[in-house]
């Protein structure tokens, strides 16, 4: 598929920035965050960029020049070659990261420019690595005028993340740290706070009067993907519900910020994580693939869990006694992110027997967090005919619906970055939210329940039907979404 340039009259360009690419030569940067910023340069955005990669694997110059090429041919399909060569000229190696290195990279890459650039650092390193970078940062006097961008997880505990969190603070003031999910920069994500916010509709009835319960769901079929060794050591709770569900779950839950300004969106997210109740092991179902074991790297007896179901409650006005489901896993039977709004059903019927009312279970908005960014609103309506038979019906919307949306639409580390060179902070993590999240999770980490075996291609273990009674899970759709 050849790369469309796309042209974003709606947004401003961000200003001239070099990024500093830790781990420039790793899955990530290869699959996303290389072709993220050739996109982010072709279409006007990061007019100004210049990169410099620097990784422990072996490189020259020649040699990172044609490792990004390569990864461009790969996920972008044909490159336009006038563009290849304007970001080509913009690239360069540093050997080693070390402090020296660093320095005289970036003075190469911003040898021939008349205006300052800002510095972004992007940490697309491993978390036991992230310090010793914030340290390489310090020592090669890289801190002034730059931010730092770090990916996930944020620590494994309460203990660690505020041990993370003091350690980054010594180096860089917590306005310049933007912790990443890329689940938060999805267009659907986005589309929650356009969708609540911007329709008297739906805002009225967005509380525990009309609404009985919640999903947030993102099985995976994938498995570990030559990940187990960083799996058995994190588990799908830290690497996935604490890092990306939660984050989610808040802007689901969260109340009207003052504005779309990042410091009231931000406060109105920690005040739903300040409001969550602990999370124990009463309200947890943890499961493991058949085969786990087996992996390389992983251990004989390993408990690590590939699977996670559980329930959890934001003890606040709006949403006391509203239970919220989340459940994730590797080696499932679909790949589905999903946000699903189960509405309380009448407090009595009026119609027959056999009209087949409260058989096909309560209304639901479902909101489709996948690349095709839907939305659906399901209710019963009467079938056409005599008598007084009713059907689920459904309405449909895809962002691909929108004029121009092709043209806008940006990949979710596209925006991320994007934002991040701005000092745009809404869609990122802070050291307080993400310290309070450790914190509620304090007593299912204390105290885990043993894993439970599912099969490769299952929805998980037995357990999770016993978690969420009387009520049943969203996935998997009895009705396909219209194409």
């Amino acid at each position: 598929m050849a790369t469309s340039i796309r042209r974003h009259s709606s947004l401003d360009p961000a200003p001239p920035t070099t990024v500093v690419l830790f781990g420039a030569t790793g899955d990530l940067s290869r699959r996303k965050l290389l072709p993220g910023l050739f996109r982010l340069l072709t279409c006007g955005l990061l007019p100004h960029l210049r990169l410099v990669g620097t990784s422990l694997d072996d490189h020259t110059q020649e040699s990172f020049v044609a490792f990004v090429r390569d990864a461009l041919d790969e996920f972008e399909g044909t490159v336009n070659e006038g563009e290849w060569g304007r970001f080509a000229n913009r690239l360069v190696w540093a050997p080693g990261g070390t402090p020296e290195s660093l320095k005289q990279a970036i003075a190469d890459a911003e040898r021939d420019l008349e205006e300052p650039q800002r510095l972004l650092h992007y940490l697309s390193v491993p978390p036991k690595a992230a310090l010793a970078v914030i340290e390489t940062l310090r020592d090669a006097d890289l801190v002034e005028n730059s931010r730092v961008v770090m990916e996930k997880p944020f620590g494994i505990d309460l203990q660690s993340a505020q041990q993370l969190n003091h350690a980054v603070h010594e180096v860089f003031e917590e306005e310049q740290v933007f912790r990443i999910d890329h689940f938060l920069g999805k267009e659907a994500a986005l589309n929650i706070l356009a969708f609540r916010f911007a329709n008297g509709l739906f805002e009225p009835i967005w509380h525990r009067n009309m609404i009985d319960h919640v999903q947030i769901d993102v099985p995976e079929a994938l498995g570990l993907e030559q990940r187990a060794t960083f799996y058995e050591s994190t588990g799908a709770y830290r690497d996935m519900v604490v890092t990306h569900l939660f984050q989610v779950m808040a802007f689901t839950a969260m109340e009207a910020p003052t504005s779309l300004d990042p410091v009231a969106i931000t406060e109105e997210k920690n005040k739903v994580f300040r409001s969550m109740l602990p999370i124990g092991p009463q309200d947890v179902v943890r499961g493991q693939y058949a085969g786990y074991r087996n992996e390389d790297g992983v251990d004989p007896e390993s408990e690590t869990e590939t699977f996670i179901a559980l329930r959890c409650f934001i003890d606040n006005w709006r949403w006391a006694g509203v239970p919220f489901y989340l459940r994730t896993g590797k080696n499932m039977a679909e790949g589905k992110r999903i946000i699903s709004i189960a509405f309380k059903e009448p407090p009595k019927s009026m119609f027959p027997m056999g009209s087949g009312v409260g058989q096909l279970g309560p209304d639901h908005l479902t909101f489709d967090l996948a690349d095709e960014s839907r939305m659906s609103l399901s209710f019963y309506g009467k079938r056409p005919g005599p008598g007084f038979r009713l059907d689920k019906l459904s309405m449909q919307f895809s962002v691909d619906e929108v004029s121009g949306a092709s043209d806008e639409v940006l990949e979710a580390y596209e925006r991320l970055i994007l934002d991040a060179t701005k000092g745009d902070r809404t869609l990122f993590t802070t050291a307080q939210g993400v310290e309070r999240l450790w914190e509620v999770s304090a007593p299912l980490l204390e105290n885990p329940p043993p894993t439970r075996p599912y099969s490769i291609g299952s929805w998980g273990p037995n357990q999770i039907h016993q978690l969420i009674a009387p009520r049943s899970w969203r996935l998997p759709f009895e009705r396909a979404w219209r194409e």
